[in-house]
């Protein structure tokens, strides 16, 4: 029962792991980081950040792109220091990577490419705490498409062959409006390409479940409640056997929760394949701050033809 995923990367030396969409991101990453550090490999952290990096005093190592380390000045909203602090109880030190979520794909590409060179980065993992990464455009609900189309068209422009995109958090999009049934159909359209490698679940009583149930928890501590992550906490009530209408935090009241076992599913894909099909990719590929990225999604979206919205029938 080996998904092809882990035959893809058995070979990989350096890796690159980042966040896709922007803020916790990155942390639905750290199973897999924790895993590949197992295995041996080399791995460096990035994130596209919420973050005013600017004020953190962090090194500059591209337009846009900061290194963070524990030295970093302290914010009231850092996840990627944050995770850095409960890496290094773990004593991991790797790493950490933050892009401005003000770049377009131009830009970002460039930083992809500047932390590639630095580390002699030979395998690339996109993630994302949501399926909207799975989104191509023509959708009727897309959720947050904007920050991911951004992430997996630079990322995948800057010539590392072995690229994947890694989906979790099924469902957890719902409040932002996304068409689940369209999702499904692209996860069956990629499975038809080729391009779908695998899922695996996260459970409690596995050691890398435990340990992103003891991440979550401190990353908890380190945010006021306002702050906190709904897709992490609800993969960790996924993880802790919750469901339904479960809120972890204020910042869900007023809003029906669904949480659900297929939460804590990792989905694999081919990154390039991926890009490939997001509608307004042309469009956006020279675009030089995240504003034009929107504005070449949404000129995109008008245009196309969308597809019906439909009730998954269960």
């Amino acid at each position: 029962m080996h998904i092809p995923f882990f035959d893809d990367i058995a070979s990989s030396r350096n890796v690159l792991i980042a966040g896709a969409g922007g803020g916790y991101d990155i942390a639905s990453g750290i199973p897999l980081y924790l895993y590949l550090r197992r295995q041996g490999k080399n791995v460096v952290l990035a994130n596209l950040a919420f973050t005013r990096l600017a004020l953190t005093e962090s090194e500059e190592v591209s337009p846009g792109a900061f290194r963070v380390t524990l030295q970093s000045q302290d914010l009231p909203y850092f996840p990627e220091k944050y995770i850095l602090e409960w890496l290094a109880r773990q004593e991991e030190m790797p790493a950490m990577y933050g892009f401005s979520n003000s770049l377009g794909v131009a830009p970002l590409q460039q930083a992809y490419e500047w932390i590639i060179g630095e580390h002699q980065i030979d395998t690339l993992l996109l993630v994302d705490g949501g399926t909207d990464s799975l989104m191509s455009g023509n959708e009727q609900g897309v959720a947050t498409i904007v920050e991911d189309a951004c992430s997996i068209i630079a990322s995948s422009q800057v010539g590392i062959s072995k690229s994947w995109l890694m989906a979790t958090a099924f469902g957890v999009d719902e409040h932002h409006g996304l068409d689940h049934y369209a999702c499904l159909e692209n996860i069956a359209s990629l499975t038809r390409s080729g391009a779908f490698r695998g899922a695996v679940s996260l459970t409690k009583e596995m050691e890398y479940g435990q340990q992103f149930l003891e991440l979550i928890d401190y990353l908890n501590q380190r945010s006021s409640d306002d702050r906190i992550s709904i897709v992490a906490n609800s993969i960790a009530s996924a993880l802790r056997g919750e469901y339904g209408d479960y809120h972890t935090s204020s910042r869900t009241q007023g809003s029906e929760q669904f949480i659900n076992p297929f939460m804590s599913l990792l989905w694999f894909f081919d990154l390039h394949e991926v890009a490939s099909r997001i509608i307004f990719r042309e469009r956006v590929a020279k675009s030089q701050t995240m504003h034009e990225v929107a504005q070449g999604y949404q000129l995109e979206h008008h245009m196309a033809i969308r597809r019906p919205r439909k009730k998954i029938p269960l």
